[in-house]
C-alpha cells in the first residue's frame, strides 16, 4: 500500500514538474521565435528597400573601383547604410526581377551564384503561393519577400540559417536540460517521497498496533465475563448468595473495561478538544502535596519509603485538575513499580525559566531499548505483570498527552537494576 501512494507521489510530482518545464520552455521559446521571426521580416524590408531603392533609381550611386558598390564623399557615411547602422553586404541576400509571367529578368547580389541556383529559388518562391515565407535552398534556409511591381514581380531572398539553427539548438537544449532536470527531480522526490510517507507509515503502524492491543484488552475481560456467565447459567437454581463470587468477578471486569474504555475516549477528547480546556494561574507545589497525602495510604501500605522537597507557592499556567491527574498516574506509576522496601522521591524546584517536578523510584528500571516507548499507548515492558497489575498502559500516554498539551515537556531516565526517573518540566 505505501509503495503504491509512494509511487503516485513520485508520479503526480513528475508530471507537475514536467507540465510546469514545459509551460516555462514554450513560453521562451514563443518569446524567442517571435524576436527572431520580428529580425527575419525587418531585415527582408531593409534588403527590399534597398534594391527597389537601386532598381528605381533613388539617390545618386557612385561605384567603387574595385567591388562595384556605391562610394560616398570622403567624410560621409556609405551611401547604402541604413539609418540605424544596417549595410546590405552584412547580409547574404539576393534579389531576382521577373516579368508579370514570373520569368527571371534578372538577379542583383553582392556574392556570385549560378543561374541554376536563382531559378530554382525562384521556382520555390513561386510554388510557395505567398508574397513572403522560407524555403530550403542548397541545404540552407532562406527567408523571401516578393514586391509587384509594374513591370512585374521583384524577389528579395535573405540566408536565415543561422537564425533558424538558434531556434533549433534551442529545442536541443530545452530537450536535454529537461532531461536532466527530470532525472535530477526523481532522484529528490524519491528521497523526500520516502520521507514524506514515513510519518504515514509510522502512524499507521501505530494505528494497527493500537486497534490490535486495544482488541486484546477488551478481549481478555469478555471472555471472563461470558465465562463467569455460563457458570451462573449453568446453576440456574441456585441462590445468588452462592454465585455472589462469578458476579463480583463479573463486576470486576465490567469497571476494568469502563476505566480502559473512559481512558480511551479521555485520550482521543484531548486530541480533539486541546481549546476547549480553560487554563488558570495555579499553585503546583500544593497540588503535588494533595496528592502525595492522597496516595500516602498505600506508600505506607507497601512499606515503601518516600522522601520529598517541595519548594513552596511554585505555580503554573494551565488546568490544576488535569496536572494533578497528572502527578498522580506519575506517583502511581513509581508506587507499582518499586520493589518490596524501596523508596520513592519527590522533588519540585524552580530551574530558570521552567518548574521542574521529578518522581523517582528505586526498582528494576527501564532498559534503554524501552525507555522511548514508554509513552506510546498500551505499551509495557513486561505485558504479564503490568496487567498482574491492572494496568493497560494508556497512563503515561495519558500523561503526556497532557503535559503537551500544556507545551511542557515530560521524559525519563532509568538505570536498570537501579533507578527511573520521570522529569516534568512547565513553563
Amino acid at each position: 500500500m505505501f509503495q503504491r501512494l509512494k509511487h503516485r507521489f513520485l508520479l503526480l510530482n513528475l508530471i507537475t514538474i514536467t507540465v510546469m518545464m514545459l509551460g516555462a520552455f514554450a513560453a521562451i521559446y514563443a518569446i524567442t521565435y517571435r524576436d527572431v521571426q520580428r529580425d527575419i521580416h525587418m531585415e527582408l524590408r531593409q534588403i527590399q528597400d534597398f534594391y527597389w531603392k537601386q532598381q528605381s533609381g533613388d539617390g545618386p550611386r557612385r561605384f567603387g573601383p574595385n567591388d562595384g558598390q556605391p562610394m560616398a564623399e570622403p567624410g560621409e557615411p556609405p551611401l547604402d547604410m541604413g539609418a540605424d547602422g544596417w549595410r546590405p553586404e552584412r547580409s547574404v541576400s539576393f534579389m531576382l526581377k521577373t516579368d508579370s509571367s514570373g520569368r527571371l529578368t534578372g538577379t542583383d547580389s553582392h556574392f556570385n551564384m549560378e543561374e541554376a541556383f536563382y531559378l530554382e529559388a525562384l521556382e520555390k518562391a513561386l510554388d510557395a503561393g505567398k508574397s513572403t515565407g522560407q524555403l530550403k535552398l542548397d541545404g540552407n534556409d532562406w527567408a523571401f519577400s516578393a514586391l509587384t511591381t509594374s513591370a512585374g514581380s521583384l524577389l528579395v531572398f535573405v540566408d536565415v540559417t543561422a537564425q533558424q539553427g538558434i531556434l533549433t539548438n534551442l529545442i536541443y537544449t530545452f530537450g536535454a536540460v529537461a532531461l536532466a532536470m527530470l532525472v535530477v527531480i526523481y532522484l529528490i522526490s524519491r528521497y523526500f517521497a520516502s520521507r514524506y510517507i514515513a510519518p504515514v507509515k509510522e502512524a499507521f503502524e501505530k494505528q494497527k498496533q493500537f486497534i490490535a492491543d486495544a482488541s486484546h484488552e477488551l478481549k481478555t475481560p469478555l471472555a471472563i465475563i461470558q465465562t463467569n456467565a455460563d457458570v451462573l447459567l449453568a446453576n440456574r437454581e441456585d441462590t445468588i448468595a452462592n454465585q455472589a463470587k462469578w458476579l463480583h468477578v463479573i463486576k470486576q471486569e465490567t469497571n476494568r473495561m469502563a476505566k480502559l474504555t473512559g481512558d480511551l475516549l479521555y485520550l482521543t477528547e484531548m486530541e480533539h478538544t486541546r481549546s476547549a480546556v480553560l487554563y488558570a494561574e495555579f499553585d503546583l507545589s500544593d497540588a503535588v502535596e494533595t496528592i502525595m497525602l492522597t496516595m500516602e495510604a498505600v506508600i505506607y501500605e507497601k512499606e515503601l519509603r518516600l522522601s520529598y522537597d517541595i519548594e513552596p507557592g511554585l505555580t503554573a499556567h494551565g488546568s490544576s485538575e488535569q496536572m494533578m491527574q497528572v502527578i498522580m498516574i506519575l506517583l502511581d506509576n513509581a508506587i507499582k513499580y518499586t520493589e518490596p522496601h524501596g523508596s520513592i522521591e519527590i522533588a519540585l524546584k524552580k530551574q530558570q525559566h521552567d518548574v521542574v517536578l521529578t518522581v523517582a523510584n528505586t526498582g528494576d528500571g527501564i532498559a534503554p531499548e524501552h525507555l522511548h516507548r514508554i509513552f506510546d499507548r498500551f505499551y509495557r515492558t513486561d505485558p504479564s505483570r503490568s496487567r498482574g497489575q491492572g494496568g493497560h498502559g494508556l497512563g503515561l500516554a495519558i500523561a503526556k498527552s497532557i503535559v503537551e498539551q500544556h507545551g511542557g515537556k515530560l521524559y525519563a531516565r532509568s538505570e536498570p537494576g537501579k533507578l527511573t526517573t520521570f522529569y516534568l518540566h512547565l513553563s
